[in-house]
């Protein structure tokens, strides 16, 4: 009985540690995950090389929760006249002659008993790398972090560190300031405009 009982009592153990280390491993939360796409888009390419700002193709993300996916318009600004033969971008040109969009596959996609308005980052100064990571160095698009609550959760209980001037919101690279520069203008924004942290883990803010 007692050996019976103490097998129960790992196998329970082995249980709760392995359903703990799949909830963290890549394959749950598909961090690093590159998603395949219809047309193989390199952030790495508009944004490190041509230099294209996140606004010119995602111009909804200062107005309102979803930052939005480029139209074909937007990309065939610039690919009507360069690489306008190019295979890859059969889709898009395709996608220009018919008129039926091209349906990218979300890659940092929250569920929908989550609420989150990319506006309201913005206007805080949260930059789009906290949450995207160095798109700027990917040449094709992955989760860069765990999309669950706790990572939320670390941002709200302690913004100050996060934040960054407007005009360094798109911006990729690290902001050359130590820490505690940092910390102080993040302090400066939550004061400036009445912020308290200890209200930013409340349940109703995400879960609505």
């Amino acid at each position: 009985m007692r050996l019976a009982a103490l097998g129960i009592v790992l196998l329970l153990l082995g249980f709760l540690l392995g359903a703990w280390d799949y909830a963290e491993s890549s394959y749950a939360t598909q961090a690093g995950w590159v998603e395949s796409q219809p047309v193989p888009f390199s952030h790495q390419h508009h944004v490190s090389d041509d230099g294209i700002d996140c606004r010119y193709c995602h111009s909804s993300v200062e107005e309102g929760p979803y930052a939005g996916l480029p139209s074909t318009h937007t990309c065939m600004t610039c690919h009507s006249q360069i690489w306008t033969g190019a295979l890859p971008l059969a889709p898009v040109r395709q996608s220009e002659q018919t008129g039926e969009p091209i349906r990218w596959r979300r890659v940092a996609q929250l569920p929908d008993y989550v609420h989150f308005d990319h506006s309201i980052h913005i206007d805080r100064g949260v930059g789009c790398v906290e949450c995207h990571g160095r798109v700027d160095q990917m040449p094709l698009t992955f989760r860069a972090v765990p999309l669950q609550m706790e990572f939320c959760l670390d941002c709200h209980r302690d913004p100050a560190a996060r934040l960054r001037p407007p005009e360094m919101v798109t911006r990729m690279e690290p902001l050359r300031w130590t820490q505690e520069q940092a910390r102080e203008f993040g302090q400066r924004v939550l004061t400036r405009q009445h912020i308290n942290p200890s209200s930013l883990d409340d349940c109703g803010i995400c879960h609505r």
